[in-house]
């Protein structure tokens, strides 16, 4: 895991279209999997739309639940819209495993981030992520970012 690099950015606030549901940390894989089919279906798109974001947030330790939010910047009435707040953000750039277990990856990710990472920086986390799916993620050798909110701790 030594090889994961965070960089900060600072984001402009994005509005994304998409959909909601309440998820929990062992049915995430299926609910990403269950609303990224109804999103294009809606949109009539079979195939990747992108920039396509899948957001989680308001974490609850005790329950291992959170809301996720799947979609990307097109608009369509049947969709909802969240607001991605401008601000710092902590980036870590994953590659799928084997190539196509991006789960995995994610999870290293998310795992570094949390337990070596933040402890040992001078930001908090603000309890919003999202994998930032783009062109990069098509590619041969693809990739996607995670980002993470974050602020200076006081």
């Amino acid at each position: 895991m030594s090889d994961i690099k965070v960089r900060i950015m600072n984001m402009e606030e994005t509005r994304i279209y998409g959909l909601r549901k309440m998820s929990n940390d062992k049915t995430i894989s299926a609910d990403i999997r269950i609303i990224s089919e109804k999103y294009h279906l809606i949109l009539d798109k079979p195939d990747a739309v992108l920039p396509f974001y899948v957001l989680s947030r308001n974490y609850d330790v005790k329950s291992r639940g959170f809301e996720l939010f799947i979609g990307g910047t097109l608009k369509n009435e049947k969709l909802e819209y969240q607001v991605i707040p401008a601000g710092k953000y902590a980036c870590i750039t994953v590659r799928p495993k084997l190539g196509f277990l991006w789960g995995a990856a994610v999870g290293e990710a998310k795992t570094y981030f949390y337990t070596k990472w933040l402890p040992d920086s001078m930001y908090e986390a603000l309890n919003l992520e999202y994998e930032y799916h783009t062109e990069k993620s098509m590619e041969r050798h693809p990739s996607v970012d995670i980002m993470f909110a974050v602020r200076k701790n006081h």
